[in-house]
Formats: structure tokens, sequence, C-alpha cells
């Protein structure tokens, strides 16, 4: 679906977020979920932070020599 009235979808939004209240405890158990699914897809560093800093450094003088 493409969204051809962006003004009226900002509308929809803020009055969206304007009825509903926030909900601390469903907002935390999603934040936990996507953390947990970011570590199991290997997309949250792990206990060091170093790690893996080899092949950023390679990679970087790759591109800066392209």
């Amino acid at each position: 679906m493409i969204i051809k009235d962006k003004e009226t979808l900002k509308d929809f939004e803020i009055e969206l977020r304007r009825r509903e209240a926030a909900d601390f405890e469903r907002n935390l158990k999603v934040f936990d979920a996507l953390y947990r699914e970011a570590q199991e897809l290997g997309r949250v560093p792990g206990d060091n932070p170093l790690e893996g800093i080899e092949t950023d450094i390679k990679m970087a003088e790759a591109l800066n020599h392209v």
C-alpha cells in the first residue's frame, strides 16, 4: 500500500497518540522481545565490544580506497 496523502496520515498518527495512553509494561515487553531477537540475529554486540573490530577496520579501509 502506498500512502498518497501524507498529511492525513500524519494527522491520524498524532490523533492516535493523543487518544492512546502509554503502557509502560507493554512497551517494556516489546523492547525486551526486540532486544532478544536482535541478540539471536547477532545484531547486538556481545560481552566484548571490540569483537569483530578487525573486520570493521578492513571494510572501512577498503571503502575509503574506492
